[in-house]
């Protein structure tokens, strides 16, 4: 394959195609001289440069980086950095040893294996990567529990081994993989051995006697295919008449913002009454996923505001001590809802497949992919993205195209709220009263809909 020029991150890498023989080249389109090796098994970084002497060219050198598949994209792209800065000073990166640099090691190595530290346990380096990466950089709660839950629950018998041991016998990581893959499955076995590398490749800036090998990308991946379960316009009728049947009137109100927003459910879960700007008609998302650094405002259509403003009238008479601080209150430890999953015999689709409905739904309301993006907050790809400024194109373009996938949902149901009683209670006008009233009293036989 010939060699490309693609701007390397994470993701465009992990689509890199591996060549049926020989070797390719993607090159950096920011850094110059920076690049990936791509070959059949293998991923590498690399920094390539002239150095030279006198000011004369005097050789062109390249620098292997590490394995591309076990470092971030961020932390090989700072190490190509400092190297290029050495390479256009004259000073290879990686001079070889003389032999009086190899006879001041020999002084200065222990004599027998076990004078070497056994070094940092898998508990520290979790415990220093969440507090200096996940905790500073501001990810979310949800993030973090997540890696937590990797750590502390399906590699607890490993908590107080050392990564040096993990490192020299990357067998037992293999295994533990293949574990976990019939266990749980292979999406979660595949997310817990990204925690893993992630968590060695931090702890090894700090302890270079780990190998340079991580040991978690030794692993025979799991495919992973995109999970396909949005609905589409047909399928919103029986969705509504579904909601509409839930007893918990709060729960119905989430579910279908969940729906008009497409926003993600662990982040509206802990949406508050003062991230609720009516003037402005926006909702505030402090903490979405990727923390406070990717914060963002949700333009709010028609349709949208009569949820809230539904949930509210639910929340201060079902939720009185809770309606203060969440939106979206509950009887549970947080105050807020906590647990968003229903029987799908009962309700189909909820979670990322409304997510995924919101995304899929964009296309017939006339909504191009770009603003969609926008309106759920996905990183834009290529370099143009940086010069975008979102808030100014919230107040009345990406409302407008809000209120165009709203309009677009509640179209699919045609004549349903006048037709269908259950829906007509919980959508109809002038309802709202009687649903709070029949979901306060607990009496189903008041509400059609079996708010109770």
């Amino acid at each position: 394959m010939a060699d490309i020029r693609i701007l390397l991150n994470d993701r465009s890498i992990s689509e890199l195609g591996r060549p049926i023989s020989g070797q390719y080249r993607a090159r950096d389109t920011q850094l110059k001289g920076f690049h990936v090796v791509v070959g059949k098994r293998t991923k590498v970084f690399v920094v390539q440069g002239d150095l030279r002497k006198d000011g004369k060219r005097a050789a062109s050198i390249s620098v292997r980086i590490g394995d591309a598949e076990a470092m971030s994209t961020r932390e090989a792209r700072a190490i190509a950095k400092k190297y290029l800065a050495q390479i256009s000073k004259g000073e290879h990166p990686n001079p070889k040893p003389t032999e009086n640099s190899r006879k001041n090691e020999d002084e200065t190595m222990p004599r027998n294996a076990d004078a070497f530290p056994k070094g940092v346990t898998l508990r520290e380096a979790w415990e220093r990567y969440r507090d200096s990466h996940l905790v500073r950089k501001g990810r979310s709660e949800g993030t973090i529990e997540g890696y937590k839950d990797h750590v502390e629950r399906l590699f607890k018998g490993w908590l107080d081994t050392s990564l040096l041991e993990l490192a020299n016998d990357p067998g037992q990581i293999i295994a533990k993989h293949d574990e976990i893959t019939t266990e749980h499955g292979p999406y979660i076995a595949n997310g817990s051995m990204r925690t893993l590398r992630a968590i060695y490749n931090h702890a090894r800036k700090a302890h270079r006697h780990l190998p340079t090998d991580n040991p978690a990308s030794m692993v025979d991946w799991n495919s992973e295919k995109r999970r396909n379960t949005a609905m589409g316009l047909d399928d919103l009728p029986s969705w509504f008449q579904q909601v509409a049947a839930l007893p918990n009137p709060i729960r119905r109100e989430f579910h279908l913002f969940s729906l008009l927003s497409g926003c993600r459910p662990t982040a509206l879960m802990e949406a508050k009454p003062q991230h609720l700007d009516l003037r402005r008609r926006v909702l505030h998302i402090p903490r979405p996923k990727g923390g406070a650094d990717r914060a963002f405002d949700i333009p709010l259509s028609r349709q949208m505001i009569l949820c809230l403003a539904r949930a509210i009238r639910f929340a201060r008479r079902l939720y009185p001590s809770g309606a203060p601080d969440w939106l979206f209150p509950a009887d549970s430890d947080s105050g807020h809802l906590a647990e968003q999953k229903e029987d799908r015999a009962i309700l189909a689709k909820w979670g990322n497949d409304l997510r995924q409905t919101f995304r899929t739904l964009a296309t017939p309301a006339g909504v191009s992919e770009f603003d969609a993006r926008l309106l759920m907050n996905h990183a834009i790809p290529g370099v143009n993205a940086g010069y975008i400024s979102r808030h100014k194109l919230l107040e009345n373009h990406l409302r407008a195209q809000q209120q165009s996938i709203s309009d677009t949902i509640f179209g699919a149901l045609g004549d349903l709220i006048a037709e269908d009683n259950a829906v007509r209670f919980w959508l109809g006008r002038n309802v709202t009263k009687h649903a709070i009233e029949a979901a306060k009293q607990g009496n189903e036989s008041k509400a059609p809909g079996n708010v109770a």
